[in-house]
């Protein structure tokens, strides 16, 4: 990564100018079985689409908030980045009547029917599958949305670094503390540089969770695999996984 990153989505294209082919997030569903394996290419692609989703489609402006009522999931990290991308405040289970948007997944739906702004709901089927037939009264569905969007995102206004990025657990931080504080803890996390892949089974609603499960391996030049559902997976098939997916460092 570059010393001159400054904002997550900074890290982003970094990685893809170094090396657009290797995996970045490779997520498990123990739940139901599911793998995706997303190379750093085809995550941007997804960030770019929800990007240009937020700015275009939400009519997002920079320092509007975003409640992202969702686990731990790949399409959980493809939102965070377009926040970023974006300039707007990722509110982690954040408050949906005193956001301007919320993003909900299921068991959620209702909660974030008290945002009065535009409302997207995932399914979070595998392979991103839409609402069959129908999306959540009140919602739009993102799986039939997002597609409609280019693959090439250029934000409006500049991305101020030092402005609030995303709030988790009650705290506050900015793109450029998220970088700083990201690269500092990817050592003590087992992300040693390039190659490295970390597999979190935390979950996404603290600063730990998340950066363990998307920001460090980010800011490392590394890469995640990203495990919801992980107690119901056995010991003997967790370390197969960590075998197969030549796993270096675990947070679990």
């Amino acid at each position: 990564m570059n010393a001159t990153d400054r904002t997550p989505a900074d890290l982003l294209r970094s990685a893809l100018a170094a090396d657009p082919a290797r995996p970045l997030v490779t997520f498990y569903d123990d739940a139901t079985g599911e793998r995706v394996e997303l190379s750093v290419a085809t995550f941007a692609n997804w960030v770019a689409k929800t990007s240009n989703l937020l700015q275009d489609g939400m009519s997002a402006e920079p320092g509007d908030r975003v409640a992202l009522l969702l686990p731990a999931h790949w399409q959980t990290a493809v939102w965070l980045l377009a926040c970023a991308s974006v300039g707007v405040v990722a509110d982690v289970d954040g408050d949906p009547a005193r956001a301007d948007f919320v993003v909900a997944g299921p068991g959620r739906f209702e909660a974030g029917l008290a945002c009065g702004g535009d409302r997207y709901a995932l399914s979070l089927a595998p392979l991103g599958r839409r609402f069959v037939p129908a999306p959540p009264d009140g919602y739009a569905d993102y799986a039939v949305e997002v597609p409609t969007y280019g693959d090439r995102f250029v934000p409006y206004a500049p991305v101020d670094p030092e402005a609030p990025a995303l709030v988790v657990a009650g705290a506050e931080y900015t793109g450029a503390e998220i970088v700083e504080r990201a690269r500092a803890e990817a050592g003590g996390l087992g992300l040693t540089g390039p190659g490295a892949r970390l597999l979190s089974g935390l979950p996404y609603d603290t600063w730990d969770g998340l950066s363990a499960g998307l920001y460090a391996p980010l800011a490392s030049g590394g890469s995640v695999v990203l495990c919801r559902n992980l107690g119901e997976a056995g010991e003997e098939a967790v370390a197969k996984r960590i075998e197969s997916e030549r796993v270096t460092a675990t947070a679990r």
